[in-house]
């Protein structure tokens, strides 16, 4: 029997942080009392990242450093979105530099950066928030959750 690696569809027990590529620390669940458990594919993760996990082993820990095109992308210009304020909710509270979601008309929540407040429009960035941002991924795989590949699980 080989060693195990991570393959797509896989759940697993992830440790994780982020971090900027000068070190500074964006989220970790190295301290937390159990590591996520999150299954290959099922958008927990995004696909960016979770290509550096495949083909680790558990009990692995690596720290990727990653471009923005390897991790979360770069920002476009078509991402920026001039929105009508009559076609926000009032009671939504907008402020230069925050995070809002926003709720589609087909139920997907959507979140963007708001750039400027006007009277009759909000300017809105949907880049993810990590765009063109170098990052480093540490990882390390603590648990399989599923039968290993290609095993017949019937008795």
């Amino acid at each position: 029997m080989g060693t195990r690696i991570v393959q797509p569809g896989d759940t697993i027990d992830l440790r994780y942080a982020l971090r900027l590529s000068d070190g500074t620390e964006i989220l970790s669940n190295f301290d937390d009392a159990e590591a996520d458990t999150i299954t290959l594919g099922d958008g927990t993760l995004s696909s960016n990242l979770e290509q550096w996990l495949m083909g680790l082993t558990e009990g692995e820990r690596h720290v990727f450093l990653l471009e923005p095109e390897q991790a979360f992308g770069v920002s476009t210009p078509d991402k920026i979105h001039h929105l009508p304020r009559a076609r926000i909710a009032s009671d939504m509270p907008l402020h230069v530099d925050t995070l809002v979601e926003f709720t589609l008309d087909d139920g997907q929540t959507l979140t963007g950066r708001i750039l400027d407040i006007a009277a009759e429009h909000v300017e809105v960035d949907f880049n993810h928030p990590l765009a063109d941002l170098a990052l480093q991924f540490e990882v390390e795989i603590t648990q399989f959750h599923n039968p290993e590949s290609g095993k017949d699980q019937s008795a």
